[in-house]
């Protein structure tokens, strides 16, 4: 145990897990256990809680590798009622001890943290569904058709296959598919489709979530609706989601991958905003997929970490293009087909690239599984992994940049302080998304733009030099603040509520009254910050 966690707290965790060790292995309440509350005296979760050092040290670490929040004990569920009766014991404690939610374990800054007090691991859930954590279903009867109930601590890439089995999946996607479904809701999901179907977010039918108080509680646009709207990007503040259902659509077989290089930012933008003009749902002509990124000479190398795309025979020419121009812009673009639009793929995909500006000669096209396009972040991550450059810190920044402001962004940002600093290492993706696709009940913050850019710096750095990054990342939001640039950031990071309050400007009092609505106590989700300074 960790020699800072306050005695109230520890006493408090130790005294639950010894009252639940004595109960589980007598079979009966000791006498002494009347003194817990009559709803408590029956709960069983020794052999769920553990103060073991492994697992405080797995809980005091995330992806991002730069925070450590050690905290009191580890809840290791085994069903959603063991979530909901640890809540249920810290909204009856006083004081309450804080609880996090941790899934994958991927955010940045220690979100998923609850310092000296109890970290739910979700990923134990999935050993107790039985193969049930993703079940597939049709509503014939309604216009939902297919949609596939989700435990909210299953994987997207499990979703994705077990929906595939069906012929089917789900529209909207993040890059990386190794995060949990609760994950990703808390904050919004988004990737190359956020433009023509919204964030995952936006294709939610229906959810059960355990609320601060407690309360498990199933919720949707008809039932329950403030909860519904506060949870989907609400960053774990007012529940703990434990089921999801998400609509799907017929899934096709195979995609055409298409990479093509601007050296104007112009036209790298202006044929983005073209592309995405074409968002229906069901129309033909729009693009799949779409996101750029930026390639540069001291950058990621032209086979960078997300798929090996462009030959070697190609390099050379890229490197002196990078030589020449400092940076380059890759658009990334993706149609998918079967073998029904086969015969007319690559005649609708000519037709779109005649409306282009890329650079001649600088287009690269191939053709891969529906499945491969989707997971192709993790051959990357393996051979990360087997270097020892996965595990290591990522001082991220992912902002949302106004449509009206991204020259000045790229003139500022990338033509001048990153070129300048000369110290970016891992992707840089720019690309647009659509607000209309977006529903504004919802908790995630967005420009107030019907056209706004993502910018994610996805960086990564040893151990020892990260700093020098986070420094360039807090010299990009001085000069957005300085220049009137609006960002909002995405994965937020901030130290003080001035600053949440801030960042969701119009909607600060709507979320301070879920909070109390939902987690009077302020238990849930603490490594965010948001209402505490300490």
């Amino acid at each position: 145990m960790a020699d800072n966690v306050p005695i109230a707290t520890y006493v408090m965790v130790i005294y639950f897990i010894y009252v639940s060790h004595l109960m589980s292995t007598s079979g009966q309440p000791k006498s002494w256990t009347n003194l817990l509350p009559t709803k408590l005296q029956n709960i069983h979760l020794a052999d769920r809680l553990s103060d073991d050092p492994s697992a405080i040290k797995l809980a005091s670490t995330d992806f991002g590798n730069m925070a450590k929040e050690i905290p009191a004990a580890v809840l290791y569920p085994s069903s959603n009622n063991d979530i909901a009766s640890l809540i249920k014991f810290s909204h009856s404690s006083s004081p309450p001890f804080q609880i996090a939610a941790r899934g994958q374990g991927h955010s940045i800054r220690g979100q998923a943290m609850a310092r000296d007090g109890v970290v739910v691991d979700m990923k134990s859930l999935r050993n107790h569904r039985n193969g049930n954590g993703v079940k597939v279903s049709s509503a014939a009867s309604s216009s939902v058709g297919w949609y596939a109930d989700v435990g909210g601590e299953q994987l997207w890439v499990d979703v994705l296959n077990a929906t595939l089995e069906h012929g089917f999946a789900p529209v909207s996607w993040t890059d990386y598919l190794y995060l949990t479904v609760g994950g990703t809701l808390s904050n919004a999901g988004i990737s190359g489709q956020t433009f023509r179907f919204g964030p995952q977010i936006s294709n939610v039918l229906e959810m059960d979530v355990i609320t601060g108080k407690g309360d498990f509680v199933t919720c949707s646009p008809e039932k329950n609706t403030e909860l519904f709207y506060a949870v989907l990007g609400g960053l774990g503040q007012f529940g703990i989601i434990v089921r999801a259902r998400i609509p799907l659509e017929p899934a096709p077989k195979t995609v055409k991958w298409v990479r093509m290089l601007y050296n104007d930012f112009s036209a790298f933008t202006r044929d983005q905003e073209h592309l995405i003009s074409f968002n229906g749902r069901k129309q033909k002509n729009a693009v799949n997929y779409l996101e750029g990124s930026l390639l540069m000479s001291q950058g990621p190398h032209p086979n960078n970490w997300r798929s090996s795309f462009f030959s070697l025979s190609d390099h050379s020419k890229i490197i002196s293009l990078l030589t020449k121009y400092g940076i380059l812009y890759c658009l990334e673009v993706v149609k998918f087909y079967d073998d029904h639009t086969l015969a007319s793929m690559d005649t609708e995909v000519q037709a779109l690239w005649e409306e282009l500006s890329f650079m001649p000669g600088f287009v690269y096209e191939k053709d891969v599984l529906y499945v491969d396009f989707l997971n192709r972040v993790r051959s990357g991550e393996i051979k990360l992994q087997s270097q020892g450059l996965w595990d290591v810190p990522h001082p991220w920044l992912n902002l949302f940049v106004p449509k009206s402001h991204i020259s000045d962004f790229n003139n500022g940002v990338f033509n001048d302080i990153i070129l300048k600093r000369n110290i970016t290492t891992g992707p840089i993706l720019v690309y647009p998304m659509i607000r209309s696709k977006w529903d504004d009940r919802m908790s995630a913050i967005i420009p107030d733009e019907e056209v706004f850019y993502t910018i994610g710096f996805l960086h990564s750095s040893g151990f020892d030099n990260w700093g020098a990054l986070d420094v360039q990342n807090k010299e990009i939001l001085q000069f957005c603040y300085d220049s009137g640039i609006e960002v909002k950031q995405y994965l937020p990071n901030y130290k003080t509520t001035e600053e949440w309050r801030y960042h969701f400007g119009i909607k600060w009092r709507t979320f301070q009254e879920r909070k109390n609505q939902f987690d009077p106590k302020i238990i849930l989700s603490p490594g965010h910050r948001i209402f505490t300074n300490d």
